[in-house]
Formats: C-alpha cells, structure tokens, sequence
C-alpha cells in the first residue's frame, strides 16, 4: 500500500518549487503526493511575473476530494497568497488528525513577495496552531513575530521557542539565510527538546526550492510513520545532496533549481 502525502501549495511554472517541487520530493522519497493548488504563478528562475489566486470554493473542492478518498497521511501547506486562502484551509482540514508541516513561504527567491502583507496576522493567528511543525527561514521568522532577523544560534533557538509559544507544536528554524561555513538547522519542540542539524554551507546559486523541498520532505517521512526528528533527518540528508548537485542540472539562466531526482539520475 502506497504511503500518501498531500501538498497545499501555489504552482510554480518554472517546476523548481511549489506544488511541483513537492511532488519531485515526495516520489524521490517513495511517497505518493497529491496535491491542492492554491494559486497559480508565471515563474521561472529569475522572476514571478503574475500571480492568480485559486477561487476559495475550488480550493475547499480539491482538499474535500483528496481526504474524502485518498488515505492522507501527512499535510504540507506551503503558498497561501491571502487571508481569505488561510482560512479556508484552516477550515477544510479541521477535522484532519494527522501530521501538518506548515511552510510559511513569504517571499521567492527572486525577491517577488508571495504572501500578501495582511495575511501574515492570519497565518499566524489561524494557521500556525495547527502545524505539528514550522519550517520558517530567518527573514520569516522574524516576521511571523515582528523581530529583527535573527543571525545566531542562540537567536533562533530563542525565535523558535517564541514560535511554539503561539502554538506550533514544534518549529524548524533553517539556517541557509545565516553566515558561516557551516549551515544550522534547530528543531524546537513544545516539550523543550531540541535538535540540531548540521552540514557544510554549499557555494552555489542554485537553491530554488530549498525551503518547499525541505518541508514536502518531511512530510513525507511522517507519511511513512517517521518521528519528527527522523522525519526531519531524513529529509535534511536528501536536501544537501539535491543542493550539492543541483549546479549539474543548469535549468534557467537566474536561481536554478536543486536536484530532487540525484538519486535516481545524474545530469
């Protein structure tokens, strides 16, 4: 029986993250995903040029088909456009028990904002209780709690801790965005435990999709009946290899994508 994960995503046209980049992680990871598009956006590696949300009623739509059938494991929610979208998700998975691993995807690569600066209250307020686990970078983070951006281990562990605070049962604060050779992951559960992950910061200018790939990923590994830690073990290892071979793939001519199939073919 096949393990089944759900994405709850924007579409991205350039195929290096989003919808379409979950589903790469998810098979590369031998789960099943199925998915709910929340908008639709013109994008490459360089820019999003437009950007159209999904009417709320075929978004409540696709997540009613997928649960009402599918054996739904795990829920991924990354690109909620506007306030209107959070809390129609919020209400269409209510009476989903499994694990939600909520990405707060805020900004693209490009610098093109994707979350409408009135939504950041809701996804806060509605959205971020339900999440088993956030999966916020340093710029969102600080954002989700109106901080400056944190630069310091002690500084994220601290952010995170106020992120479980507003009611995540755990958060994974990712440190590509900070200085040093070697990049930081902290896990921050609501019990107190804490995790650390570690690998050599890459020199590359390919990691389009690090942040949609990461968190499919861990979806993923609680589909399949991982703990957290596991989960995000794993998915921690297959990310650093998709991103040491993602300058191979030499897709666009802006912030390529990384490598979600390297263990399956070579570019």
């Amino acid at each position: 029986m096949a393990h089944i994960a759900l994405t709850i995503a924007g579409s991205d046209s350039g195929g290096g993250a989003g919808i379409q980049a979950d589903l790469k992680a998810m098979s590369a990871l031998g789960v099943f995903g199925a998915s709910v598009i929340t908008a639709v956006t013109a994008q490459n590696t360089q820019a999003v040029t437009a950007v159209h949300s999904i009417p709320l009623d075929v978004v409540t739509a696709q997540i009613d088909a997928v649960l009402s059938d599918l054996d739904v494991r795990a829920i991924k929610i990354g690109m909620l456009a506007t306030p209107e979208i959070i809390e129609t998700i919020a209400a269409a998975i209510s009476d989903f028990t499994g694990p939600v691993v909520l990405d707060p995807v805020m900004i693209a690569k490009s610098g093109d904002a994707l979350l409408a600066r009135d939504a950041v209250a809701t996804l806060r307020d509605v959205l971020l209780p339900r999440a088993t686990v956030l999966t916020p970078n340093l710029p969102e983070a600080a954002c989700l709690l109106d901080q400056p951006v944190a630069d310091m281990s002690d500084e994220m562990a601290t952010q995170g801790r106020a992120l479980v605070e507003l009611g995540a049962q755990s958060v994974l604060m990712k440190g590509g965005h900070a200085k040093g050779e070697v990049c930081r992951d902290i896990l921050i559960s609501n019990d107190g435990a804490i995790a650390e992950f570690t690998a050599p910061r890459r020199r590359t200018n390919n990691t389009h999709g690090t942040g949609c790939t990461l968190s499919s990923s861990i979806a993923a590994g609680l589909a399949k009946g991982l703990s957290l830690q596991q989960a995000v073990s794993q998915a921690h290892h297959y990310l650093q290899g998709a991103i040491g071979t993602a300058d191979d793939l030499r897709v666009g001519h802006g912030h390529g994508p990384v490598h979600h199939f390297h263990q399956v073919w070579q570019a």
